[in-house]
Protein backbone atom coordinates (compact mmCIF):
# COMPACT_ATOMS: atom_id res chain seq x y z
CA UNK A 1 0.00 0.00 0.00
CA UNK A 2 2.85 2.71 1.05
CA UNK A 3 4.86 1.89 -2.82
CA UNK A 4 1.38 2.39 -4.42
CA UNK A 5 0.64 5.82 -2.85
CA UNK A 6 4.30 6.69 -3.08
CA UNK A 7 3.74 6.26 -6.60
CA UNK A 8 0.78 8.24 -6.88
CA UNK A 9 2.41 10.86 -5.31
CA UNK A 10 4.98 10.92 -7.76
CA UNK A 11 3.04 10.72 -10.83
CA UNK A 12 0.95 14.05 -9.09
CA UNK A 13 4.44 15.66 -8.78
CA UNK A 14 5.71 14.73 -12.53
CA UNK A 15 2.16 16.03 -13.73
CA UNK A 16 1.82 19.00 -12.37
CA UNK A 17 5.82 20.24 -12.55
CA UNK A 18 4.93 19.70 -16.70
CA UNK A 19 1.74 21.50 -16.45
CA UNK A 20 3.73 24.54 -14.94
CA UNK A 21 6.64 23.96 -17.05
CA UNK A 22 4.46 23.39 -20.38
CA UNK A 23 2.28 26.90 -19.76
CA UNK A 24 5.44 28.80 -19.47
CA UNK A 25 6.96 27.27 -22.73
CA UNK A 26 3.28 27.90 -24.59
CA UNK A 27 3.17 31.88 -23.41
CA UNK A 28 7.02 32.52 -24.29
CA UNK A 29 6.42 30.62 -27.52
CA UNK A 30 3.20 32.45 -28.13
CA UNK A 31 4.45 35.99 -27.43
CA UNK A 32 7.54 35.20 -29.52
CA UNK A 33 5.27 33.55 -32.50
CA UNK A 34 3.01 36.77 -32.71
CA UNK A 35 5.96 38.78 -32.59
CA UNK A 36 7.24 36.97 -35.35
CA UNK A 37 4.48 36.93 -37.33
CA UNK A 38 2.96 40.66 -37.09
CA UNK A 39 6.56 41.55 -37.69
CA UNK A 40 6.56 39.28 -40.99
CA UNK A 41 2.88 40.78 -42.04
CA UNK A 42 3.96 44.02 -41.97
CA UNK A 43 7.16 43.73 -43.91
CA UNK A 44 4.98 41.69 -46.15
CA UNK A 45 2.85 44.33 -46.47
CA UNK A 46 5.07 47.17 -46.96
CA UNK A 47 7.94 45.81 -49.39
CA UNK A 48 4.57 44.13 -51.82
CA UNK A 49 3.37 47.61 -52.47
CA UNK A 50 6.29 48.35 -54.65
CA UNK A 51 5.63 46.45 -58.05
CA UNK A 52 9.31 44.74 -58.50
CA UNK A 53 9.96 44.36 -55.21
CA UNK A 54 11.58 41.01 -55.88
CA UNK A 55 14.51 42.39 -57.81
CA UNK A 56 15.93 42.69 -54.52
CA UNK A 57 15.67 38.65 -54.21
CA UNK A 58 19.35 38.27 -54.61
CA UNK A 59 20.70 40.81 -51.97
CA UNK A 60 18.10 39.30 -49.60
CA UNK A 61 19.24 35.66 -49.64
CA UNK A 62 22.33 37.27 -49.69
CA UNK A 63 21.68 38.68 -46.21
CA UNK A 64 19.90 35.86 -44.91
CA UNK A 65 23.18 33.65 -45.53
CA UNK A 66 25.34 36.15 -44.20
CA UNK A 67 23.53 37.09 -41.04
CA UNK A 68 23.84 33.22 -40.55
CA UNK A 69 26.93 32.72 -41.43
CA UNK A 70 28.28 35.25 -39.23
CA UNK A 71 26.18 35.34 -36.09
CA UNK A 72 24.88 31.85 -35.68
CA UNK A 73 25.22 29.17 -38.21
CA UNK A 74 22.60 26.60 -36.60
CA UNK A 75 19.85 28.82 -38.06
CA UNK A 76 20.69 27.45 -41.82
CA UNK A 77 18.16 26.31 -43.65
CA UNK A 78 14.43 25.63 -42.78
CA UNK A 79 13.84 25.67 -38.28
CA UNK A 80 12.36 22.42 -38.16
CA UNK A 81 14.94 20.27 -39.15
CA UNK A 82 17.70 21.92 -37.49
CA UNK A 83 15.50 20.98 -34.16
CA UNK A 84 15.35 17.87 -34.86
CA UNK A 85 19.09 17.61 -35.64
CA UNK A 86 19.96 19.35 -32.30
CA UNK A 87 17.75 16.98 -30.52
CA UNK A 88 19.04 13.72 -31.98
CA UNK A 89 23.08 14.82 -32.17
CA UNK A 90 23.49 17.98 -29.74
CA UNK A 91 21.42 16.93 -26.59
CA UNK A 92 18.76 19.41 -27.48
CA UNK A 93 20.90 22.69 -26.89
CA UNK A 94 19.95 25.14 -29.24
CA UNK A 95 22.13 28.28 -29.03
CA UNK A 96 20.04 31.59 -27.41
CA UNK A 97 21.50 33.58 -30.54
CA UNK A 98 19.16 31.60 -33.17
CA UNK A 99 15.94 33.30 -31.77
CA UNK A 100 16.37 36.56 -33.20
CA UNK A 101 18.44 35.61 -36.27
CA UNK A 102 15.90 33.12 -37.17
CA UNK A 103 13.43 35.43 -36.94
CA UNK A 104 15.36 38.71 -38.79
CA UNK A 105 17.21 36.73 -41.84
CA UNK A 106 13.09 34.72 -42.55
CA UNK A 107 11.70 37.65 -42.28
CA UNK A 108 13.81 39.29 -44.62
CA UNK A 109 13.57 35.99 -46.85
CA UNK A 110 10.04 35.64 -47.25
CA UNK A 111 9.00 39.58 -47.48
CA UNK A 112 11.42 39.79 -50.55
CA UNK A 113 10.16 37.23 -52.14
CA UNK A 114 11.91 33.59 -50.71
CA UNK A 115 9.39 30.64 -51.04
CA UNK A 116 10.16 29.27 -47.80
CA UNK A 117 7.77 28.72 -44.71
CA UNK A 118 6.56 30.54 -41.39
CA UNK A 119 6.16 27.38 -39.19
CA UNK A 120 10.16 25.88 -39.63
CA UNK A 121 11.53 29.31 -37.40
CA UNK A 122 8.22 29.50 -35.25
CA UNK A 123 9.30 25.88 -34.50
CA UNK A 124 13.03 26.73 -34.15
CA UNK A 125 12.37 29.92 -32.21
CA UNK A 126 10.05 27.93 -29.74
CA UNK A 127 12.29 25.51 -29.48
CA UNK A 128 16.15 27.93 -28.95
CA UNK A 129 13.77 29.52 -25.85
CA UNK A 130 12.78 25.90 -24.62
CA UNK A 131 16.74 25.13 -24.74
CA UNK A 132 17.21 28.02 -23.32
CA UNK A 133 15.19 28.30 -20.40
CA UNK A 134 16.05 24.81 -19.55
CA UNK A 135 20.00 25.29 -19.31
CA UNK A 136 18.82 28.60 -17.64
CA UNK A 137 17.45 26.44 -14.83
CA UNK A 138 19.86 24.03 -15.04
CA UNK A 139 17.35 21.01 -16.16
CA UNK A 140 18.80 17.30 -17.26
CA UNK A 141 18.91 16.33 -20.67
CA UNK A 142 16.04 14.59 -20.46
CA UNK A 143 13.53 17.16 -19.14
CA UNK A 144 15.31 19.74 -21.76
CA UNK A 145 14.48 17.03 -24.78
CA UNK A 146 11.47 17.18 -23.36
CA UNK A 147 10.90 21.11 -23.56
CA UNK A 148 12.48 21.50 -26.66
CA UNK A 149 9.50 19.25 -28.03
CA UNK A 150 7.56 21.51 -26.27
CA UNK A 151 8.85 24.56 -27.92
CA UNK A 152 8.09 22.69 -31.62
CA UNK A 153 4.59 21.50 -30.53
CA UNK A 154 3.97 25.21 -29.72
CA UNK A 155 5.40 26.86 -32.38
CA UNK A 156 3.34 24.59 -34.86
CA UNK A 157 0.71 25.38 -33.60
CA UNK A 158 0.12 28.79 -32.82
CA UNK A 159 1.62 29.85 -36.09
CA UNK A 160 -1.24 27.63 -37.97
CA UNK A 161 -3.86 27.83 -35.26
CA UNK A 162 -4.05 24.32 -34.95
CA UNK A 163 -3.13 23.26 -31.30
CA UNK A 164 -4.19 19.89 -31.53
CA UNK A 165 -2.11 18.60 -35.05
CA UNK A 166 0.77 21.23 -33.35
CA UNK A 167 1.10 19.05 -30.60
CA UNK A 168 0.51 15.66 -32.29
CA UNK A 169 3.52 16.87 -34.85
CA UNK A 170 6.18 17.74 -31.46
CA UNK A 171 5.84 14.17 -30.43
CA UNK A 172 5.37 12.23 -34.10
CA UNK A 173 8.21 14.36 -36.64
CA UNK A 174 11.60 13.44 -34.31
CA UNK A 175 10.84 9.74 -35.02
CA UNK A 176 9.65 7.87 -38.38
CA UNK A 177 6.79 4.90 -36.78
CA UNK A 178 6.82 6.30 -33.55
CA UNK A 179 5.17 8.78 -31.05
CA UNK A 180 6.51 10.00 -27.51
CA UNK A 181 4.27 9.15 -25.29
CA UNK A 182 5.91 10.47 -22.62
CA UNK A 183 5.62 14.13 -24.39
CA UNK A 184 2.00 14.15 -25.05
CA UNK A 185 1.03 15.77 -21.74
CA UNK A 186 3.41 18.89 -21.73
CA UNK A 187 3.29 19.01 -25.67
CA UNK A 188 -0.47 19.70 -26.08
CA UNK A 189 -0.48 21.51 -23.11
CA UNK A 190 1.97 23.83 -24.97
CA UNK A 191 0.28 23.88 -28.23
CA UNK A 192 -2.74 25.03 -26.28
CA UNK A 193 -1.76 28.17 -24.21
CA UNK A 194 0.68 28.94 -27.26
CA UNK A 195 -2.31 29.33 -29.58
CA UNK A 196 -4.22 30.96 -27.00
CA UNK A 197 -1.12 33.03 -26.36
CA UNK A 198 -1.36 34.29 -30.19
CA UNK A 199 -4.46 34.87 -30.47
CA UNK A 200 -4.93 37.06 -27.84
CA UNK A 201 -2.02 39.37 -29.08
CA UNK A 202 -4.21 39.51 -31.86
CA UNK A 203 -2.71 36.73 -34.51
CA UNK A 204 -5.75 35.26 -36.60
CA UNK A 205 -5.53 32.53 -38.14
CA UNK A 206 -7.51 31.39 -41.64
CA UNK A 207 -11.07 29.62 -41.68
CA UNK A 208 -12.01 27.31 -44.40
CA UNK A 209 -15.59 26.64 -45.13
CA UNK A 210 -15.84 23.62 -47.02
CA UNK A 211 -18.67 21.51 -48.48
CA UNK A 212 -19.72 18.64 -47.19
CA UNK A 213 -18.05 15.69 -48.61
CA UNK A 214 -20.33 13.16 -50.88
CA UNK A 215 -21.80 10.20 -49.30
CA UNK A 216 -19.31 7.09 -49.12
CA UNK A 217 -19.22 4.62 -52.21
CA UNK A 218 -17.42 2.31 -53.94
CA UNK A 219 -16.21 5.43 -56.32
CA UNK A 220 -14.88 7.77 -53.69
CA UNK A 221 -13.54 5.10 -52.09
CA UNK A 222 -11.23 4.23 -55.45
CA UNK A 223 -10.37 8.07 -55.80
CA UNK A 224 -9.75 8.49 -52.11
CA UNK A 225 -6.86 5.90 -52.51
CA UNK A 226 -5.57 7.33 -55.86
CA UNK A 227 -5.21 10.26 -54.14
CA UNK A 228 -3.48 8.87 -51.70
CA UNK A 229 -1.35 7.05 -54.33
CA UNK A 230 -1.01 10.38 -56.38
CA UNK A 231 0.05 13.19 -53.36
CA UNK A 232 3.07 10.37 -51.82
CA UNK A 233 4.37 10.67 -55.52
CA UNK A 234 3.93 13.84 -55.28
CA UNK A 235 6.13 14.09 -51.80
CA UNK A 236 8.45 12.14 -53.31
CA UNK A 237 8.79 14.59 -56.12
CA UNK A 238 9.50 17.25 -53.92
CA UNK A 239 11.52 16.00 -51.74
CA UNK A 240 14.06 14.76 -54.28
CA UNK A 241 14.23 18.28 -56.21
CA UNK A 242 15.05 19.61 -51.82
CA UNK A 243 18.15 17.24 -52.22
CA UNK A 244 19.03 18.03 -55.77
CA UNK A 245 19.20 21.14 -55.39
CA UNK A 246 21.18 20.53 -52.17
CA UNK A 247 23.59 18.64 -53.88
CA UNK A 248 23.81 21.59 -56.90
CA UNK A 249 24.39 24.06 -54.20
CA UNK A 250 27.35 21.82 -52.51
CA UNK A 251 29.26 21.48 -55.51
CA UNK A 252 29.23 25.19 -56.41
CA UNK A 253 32.76 26.04 -54.30
CA UNK A 254 31.86 29.68 -53.77
CA UNK A 255 31.58 31.67 -50.27
CA UNK A 256 27.72 30.44 -49.29
CA UNK A 257 26.38 34.27 -49.04
CA UNK A 258 27.21 34.39 -52.75
CA UNK A 259 25.07 31.43 -53.98
CA UNK A 260 22.27 33.56 -52.10
CA UNK A 261 23.08 36.09 -55.17
CA UNK A 262 22.84 33.26 -57.66
CA UNK A 263 19.72 31.76 -55.99
CA UNK A 264 17.90 35.17 -55.91
CA UNK A 265 18.24 35.80 -59.63
CA UNK A 266 16.97 32.46 -60.70
CA UNK A 267 13.64 33.23 -58.54
CA UNK A 268 13.76 36.26 -60.38
CA UNK A 269 13.83 34.99 -63.81
CA UNK A 270 11.53 32.52 -62.49
CA UNK A 271 9.15 35.69 -61.58
CA UNK A 272 9.59 37.92 -64.69
CA UNK A 273 8.87 35.36 -67.52
CA UNK A 274 6.63 33.02 -65.22
CA UNK A 275 4.29 34.51 -62.22
CA UNK A 276 5.26 36.25 -58.98
CA UNK A 277 2.76 33.51 -57.64
CA UNK A 278 5.38 31.28 -57.10
CA UNK A 279 7.07 33.59 -54.61
CA UNK A 280 6.90 34.36 -51.05
CA UNK A 281 4.14 31.93 -48.69
CA UNK A 282 1.69 32.03 -51.39
CA UNK A 283 -1.22 31.97 -49.39
CA UNK A 284 -3.32 33.29 -52.21
CA UNK A 285 -2.86 30.76 -54.17
CA UNK A 286 -3.88 28.52 -51.80
CA UNK A 287 -6.56 29.99 -50.66
CA UNK A 288 -7.82 30.33 -54.56
CA UNK A 289 -7.21 26.49 -54.73
CA UNK A 290 -9.16 25.86 -51.48
CA UNK A 291 -12.15 28.05 -52.91
CA UNK A 292 -12.01 25.85 -56.00
CA UNK A 293 -10.49 28.16 -58.76
CA UNK A 294 -8.83 26.51 -61.56
CA UNK A 295 -4.99 25.75 -60.88
CA UNK A 296 -2.25 25.22 -63.81
CA UNK A 297 -0.65 21.96 -63.95
CA UNK A 298 2.70 23.03 -63.53
CA UNK A 299 1.94 25.17 -60.42
CA UNK A 300 3.04 22.41 -57.61
CA UNK A 301 6.06 21.29 -59.80
CA UNK A 302 7.40 25.49 -60.13
CA UNK A 303 6.39 25.98 -56.30
CA UNK A 304 8.89 22.80 -55.55
CA UNK A 305 10.99 24.26 -57.75
CA UNK A 306 11.31 27.98 -55.91
CA UNK A 307 11.24 26.04 -53.08
CA UNK A 308 14.23 24.18 -53.57
CA UNK A 309 15.97 27.05 -55.01
CA UNK A 310 15.35 29.38 -51.81
CA UNK A 311 16.52 26.89 -49.04
CA UNK A 312 19.55 25.35 -50.87
CA UNK A 313 20.75 28.89 -51.79
CA UNK A 314 20.86 30.93 -48.25
CA UNK A 315 17.21 31.69 -47.35
CA UNK A 316 15.71 31.18 -44.41
CA UNK A 317 11.95 29.32 -43.80
CA UNK A 318 10.35 26.52 -42.92
CA UNK A 319 8.91 23.81 -45.38
CA UNK A 320 5.07 23.57 -44.38
CA UNK A 321 3.72 26.33 -45.46
CA UNK A 322 5.47 25.35 -49.33
CA UNK A 323 3.98 22.20 -48.68
CA UNK A 324 0.36 23.18 -48.23
CA UNK A 325 0.56 25.50 -51.85
CA UNK A 326 2.26 21.93 -53.13
CA UNK A 327 -0.57 20.03 -51.72
CA UNK A 328 -3.49 22.07 -52.52
CA UNK A 329 -2.60 22.83 -56.33
CA UNK A 330 -1.93 18.71 -56.57
CA UNK A 331 -5.34 17.71 -55.23
CA UNK A 332 -6.49 20.89 -57.43
CA UNK A 333 -4.68 19.25 -60.87
CA UNK A 334 -6.17 15.60 -59.70
CA UNK A 335 -9.50 16.55 -59.38
CA UNK A 336 -9.70 18.43 -62.78
CA UNK A 337 -8.21 15.59 -64.10
CA UNK A 338 -10.56 13.00 -63.21
CA UNK A 339 -13.03 16.16 -62.66
CA UNK A 340 -13.87 15.42 -59.01
CA UNK A 341 -14.98 18.12 -56.48
CA UNK A 342 -11.97 20.58 -56.42
CA UNK A 343 -12.42 22.11 -52.90
CA UNK A 344 -12.40 18.54 -51.57
CA UNK A 345 -9.26 17.44 -53.07
CA UNK A 346 -7.39 20.56 -52.85
CA UNK A 347 -8.22 20.05 -48.88
CA UNK A 348 -6.84 16.83 -49.18
CA UNK A 349 -3.75 17.55 -50.83
CA UNK A 350 -2.67 19.90 -48.76
CA UNK A 351 -3.13 17.48 -45.36
CA UNK A 352 -1.72 14.38 -47.49
CA UNK A 353 1.57 16.44 -48.76
CA UNK A 354 2.03 16.78 -44.90
CA UNK A 355 1.74 13.44 -44.09
CA UNK A 356 4.10 12.30 -47.24
CA UNK A 357 6.64 14.91 -46.85
CA UNK A 358 7.27 15.14 -43.39
CA UNK A 359 6.19 11.27 -42.50
CA UNK A 360 3.70 12.74 -40.05
CA UNK A 361 0.35 11.21 -40.72
CA UNK A 362 -1.47 11.34 -37.67
CA UNK A 363 -0.66 15.09 -37.17
CA UNK A 364 -1.90 15.84 -40.56
CA UNK A 365 -4.95 14.30 -40.57
CA UNK A 366 -6.10 16.15 -37.05
CA UNK A 367 -5.27 19.10 -38.99
CA UNK A 368 -7.84 18.29 -41.75
CA UNK A 369 -10.22 17.98 -38.68
CA UNK A 370 -9.13 21.36 -37.39
CA UNK A 371 -8.95 23.29 -40.50
CA UNK A 372 -11.65 21.90 -42.65
CA UNK A 373 -14.29 20.31 -39.89
CA UNK A 374 -14.39 16.78 -38.53
CA UNK A 375 -17.12 15.79 -42.07
CA UNK A 376 -13.59 15.56 -43.44
CA UNK A 377 -12.21 13.28 -41.28
CA UNK A 378 -12.27 10.03 -42.71
CA UNK A 379 -11.19 10.72 -46.15
CA UNK A 380 -8.25 12.40 -44.80
CA UNK A 381 -6.99 9.78 -42.53
CA UNK A 382 -7.00 7.46 -45.44
CA UNK A 383 -5.52 9.47 -47.72
CA UNK A 384 -2.72 10.84 -44.65
CA UNK A 385 -1.80 7.33 -44.11
CA UNK A 386 -1.18 6.36 -48.33
CA UNK A 387 0.39 8.75 -49.19
CA UNK A 388 3.19 8.73 -46.25
CA UNK A 389 3.54 4.82 -46.89
CA UNK A 390 4.44 5.78 -51.09
CA UNK A 391 6.48 8.36 -49.82
CA UNK A 392 9.23 5.50 -48.79
CA UNK A 393 12.08 6.16 -46.98
CA UNK A 394 12.59 9.66 -47.30
CA UNK A 395 11.73 12.98 -45.71
CA UNK A 396 11.94 16.71 -45.85
CA UNK A 397 13.36 16.34 -42.22
CA UNK A 398 16.61 13.87 -43.14
CA UNK A 399 17.35 14.16 -39.58
CA UNK A 400 14.47 12.08 -38.00
CA UNK A 401 15.53 8.86 -37.07
CA UNK A 402 13.81 5.47 -38.70
CA UNK A 403 11.97 3.32 -36.48
CA UNK A 404 9.85 0.76 -38.89
CA UNK A 405 9.92 -0.35 -42.57
CA UNK A 406 7.25 1.00 -44.64
CA UNK A 407 7.22 -2.31 -46.44
CA UNK A 408 8.84 -6.04 -45.07
CA UNK A 409 9.58 -6.62 -48.48
CA UNK A 410 12.09 -3.41 -48.26
CA UNK A 411 15.89 -4.25 -46.14
CA UNK A 412 16.64 -0.80 -44.68
CA UNK A 413 18.53 -0.55 -41.07
CA UNK A 414 16.32 0.69 -38.70
CA UNK A 415 17.76 3.10 -35.53
CA UNK A 416 19.86 5.77 -37.94
CA UNK A 417 18.75 9.03 -39.54
CA UNK A 418 16.51 8.73 -42.18
CA UNK A 419 19.59 10.02 -44.92
CA UNK A 420 21.94 7.68 -43.56
CA UNK A 421 19.35 4.94 -44.09
CA UNK A 422 19.96 3.22 -47.75
CA UNK A 423 17.75 0.72 -48.24
CA UNK A 424 18.71 -2.46 -49.98
CA UNK A 425 16.44 -3.97 -52.70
Amino acid sequence: MKNRVKEQSLIFYSVLKWVVLSVIVGCLVGISTAIFLKALNWSTVVVSSYRYYYFLLPLALFCSALIIKVLAPDAEGHGTEKVIEAIHKENSIIKAAVVPVKLVATIITIALGGSAGKEGPCAQIGAGIASTFARLFHFDAHDRKKLVICGISAGFASVFGTPIAGAFFGVEVLVVGSILYDVMLPSFIAGIISYNVSYALGIRYSQYALIAPPDFSVGLFSQIILAGIFFGLCSFFLIELLNIGKKVSGKINVWKPLKGLLGGAILVGLALFVSTDYLGLGLNTIESSLKGQIMHWYTFILKSLATSITLNFGGSGGIVTPVFFIGSSAGNIFAQILHLDIILFSALGLVGLLAGAANTPIAASIMAIELFGPQIAPYAALVCVISFLMTGHRSVYPSQILAFKKSKLIAIELGKEIEKSKPVL
